[in-house]
């Protein structure tokens, strides 16, 4: 494994149990993010994005495949690895709101993983560092004895924020953490991640079904359908050049914002694969109009069509 490669998850498997079978939330993906670097991953709802970053960190156990975090396997991780491995790696969540115990204060919020980690020591050490984490994210001092439910949604995102910055980590996933926010709060936290991340040398998995967002923050791109990973290059290939018929139906969904400006925009028809125990074969087969008897019937393998363009696809020579 390369010097700067932070994370390297290799055919990770996340299956739930459903009384019809077993649903293939995540379906043997791979990749890697060097350090410092943001791997941004879209797709849309229901491809398994949330449930990936959760089985990167253990929220969701994996069902089979290795997540190595700076060559230590963490996949399965207990005792002492998994406690090092909560400050190493930390999420923020969708929801700003649902995420935040409504019954506690700004200050307490916190302070409570400071606390629960033992990071600080005493009254007034804690008060010192939730001061500090505030100025960091933004939040004035005002707010401290605030509770969530008296905050917008974009101030509550800042909590959320500071209590995964509290215990100093060096990943995080983040889980869609602009969505429920209004577009000017959007680039108000969005801007605030990418100055941490600067300061910080801090490693993000960005999870997003916005393009627009993913573009803005992202070093690569990796495109999701149906539980499994269909491309992944870096953010400046995957505008100019997509490959794979599901990244070039998505992007031609982005709005231009422009009357002159006319985009041919791709209709994928079709029925959406179930996840529930799938049969052989390529997920996007039944939405695809280059599709061939052999993707109804073999499971496209992840070639490097060009240096770091990664695709999964029986037909590119055809398109």
């Amino acid at each position: 494994m390369a010097n700067n490669v932070q994370l390297e998850v290799k055919n990770l498997k996340k299956y739930f149990q459903v009384p019809a079978g077993y649903l293939h939330a995540v379906d043997g993906v791979s990749f890697t993010i060097d350090a410092g670097k943001t791997l941004g991953v879209v797709g849309e709802s229901g491809c398994g994005k949330s449930t990936l970053g959760r089985a990167v960190l253990g929220l969701n156990e994996a069902t089979d495949g290795q997540v190595l975090f700076e060559g230590k396997d963490i996949t399965h991780a207990r005792g002492n690895l998994k406690k090092d491995m909560k400050k190493e790696m930390q999420i923020i969540f969708q929801d700003p709101y649902s995420s935040l115990d409504s019954r506690m204060s700004v200050q307490q919020l916190i302070a409570e993983p400071l606390k629960i980690n033992k990071i600080t020591h005493g009254k007034e050490e804690t008060e010192k560092k939730v001061k500090e984490l505030m100025d960091i994210v933004g939040l004035a001092s005002r707010f401290r004895l605030s509770y969530p439910h008296e905050l917008d949604g974009g101030r509550r995102q800042r909590i959320g924020i500071a209590r995964a910055l509290s215990v100093e980590p060096k990943f995080i996933v983040c889980d869609e953490p602009v969505s429920a926010l209004d577009v000017s709060i959007q680039a108000q936290i969005l801007n605030l991640m990418m100055d941490l991340q600067e300061e910080r040398g801090l490693t993000y998995i960005f999870i997003t079904h916005n393009l627009s967002v993913v573009k803005h923050i992202s070093d690569e791109i990796m495109v999701m359908y149906s539980g499994a990973m269909v491309e992944k290059c870096s953010c400046d290939e995957l505008f100019e050049n997509p490959l794979h018929p599901y990244t070039k139906g998505l992007l031609s969904a982005i709005p231009i914002p422009s009357i002159h400006v006319e985009r041919n925009r791709i209709h994928m028809e079709g029925e959406v694969t179930s996840p529930i125990n799938p049969k052989p074969g390529c997920r996007f087969a039944s939405r695809c109009p280059y599709a061939t008897e052999r993707c109804y019937s073999e499971m496209p393998e992840t070639r490097e069509i060009k240096s770091g363009h990664f695709v999964a696809c029986h037909n590119l020579e055809a398109m």
